[in-house]
């Protein structure tokens, strides 16, 4: 990894908020869309930058801010990667959302981020705190070999259910979902079954399928011969260089997904998840004059 002083940290977009503090990623999944050349990479993917001064820029901007807000973060990369262990600097950022009374949304796919459930509690308590996990495979053999450097899926929902404990509310990407690899009944099935038994709030699903370009398509499809030999002439043939490969059991797994998601009262739309994600309670409404 090396250190970098950035200049600003805190990013707004059609008004949502959003923050990366590591530039790159350590957890070696196969599909990483964040590996693409179109995100102009000047160092190895696995040489990870750390914005060191992220904690002084957060506190700068948010205190700036008129409001309170919902900080995203985790978008591009994954702020529980193996660095976090040392640095920690996920946590400082934490710490300063809670001290400014903002909240956040944060994504990963580590079980790191149970080091910092007491303060993701404290968070959503006085404000917001959602959790996002990605999940794409319950198999756990599978899931080592397209996701080989973090934990499980299995250990993903325990963590997803250690936070419904506390109270802190949930959000699932089932993403991506690989054309002859995890697109399944059975796979999306039991993945969506154990969402709705740990209490998720709701399931992000753009598509039954992936996104594929230059950059990330080529280590895609070395980790296809490596691991599936002969699959990446299949996806040559079938999909030539699509940008988006969508599964050709797509219809199918999709009604499986609507009608579990309904059966556990699950948000399954991408712009209600996100809806409510972004928005700040209310805790302390204003009183209408005759109320007094």
């Amino acid at each position: 990894m090396h250190f970098v002083d950035a200049k600003g940290i805190l990013t707004e977009k059609n008004g949502t908020f959003g923050m990366n503090i590591y530039r790159g990623c350590t957890h070696g999944c196969i599909y990483c869309d964040s590996r693409s050349l179109c995100y102009r990479f000047t160092h190895p993917f696995e040489d990870i930058e750390v914005k060191q001064n992220a904690p002084v820029l957060l506190e700068k901007a948010l205190r700036s801010k008129k409001r309170k807000i919902v900080v995203g973060t985790g978008s591009m990369s994954d702020p529980y990667m193996h660095c976090e262990q040392e640095l920690r600097l996920t946590q400082k950022c934490l710490r300063v959302i809670r001290d400014n009374g903002c909240g956040v949304a944060i994504q990963t796919k580590s079980d790191r981020i149970l080091d910092d459930i007491d303060l993701l509690d404290e968070i959503n308590k006085n404000g917001k705190a959602v959790v996002q996990m990605t999940l794409t495979t319950y198999d756990d053999v599978l899931c080592g070999k397209i996701e080989p450097n973090v934990c499980n899926t299995k250990r993903r929902i325990e963590v997803l259910e250690k936070m419904k404990e506390r109270g802190i509310p949930t959000v699932v990407w089932l993403s991506p979902i690989l054309p002859y690899i995890n697109d399944t009944e059975e796979n999306i099935s039991a993945i969506l079954e154990e969402c709705g038994r740990v209490g998720v709030t709701g399931v992000i699903c753009f598509g039954m399928g992936l996104t594929l370009r230059d950059g990330d398509r080529e280590y895609f499809y070395a980790a296809l011969d490596k691991h599936f030999p002969g699959l990446k002439e299949r996806y040559i043939r079938e999909f030539g260089k699509a940008y988006e490969i969508a599964s050709p059991k797509s219809r199918k797994l999709f009604k499986v997904f609507y009608r579990i998601c309904e059966t556990y009262g699950m948000l399954s739309s991408p712009d209600a998840c996100f809806a409510y994600m972004n928005a700040f309670p209310d805790r302390y409404p204003q009183l209408n004059i005759f109320d007094m």
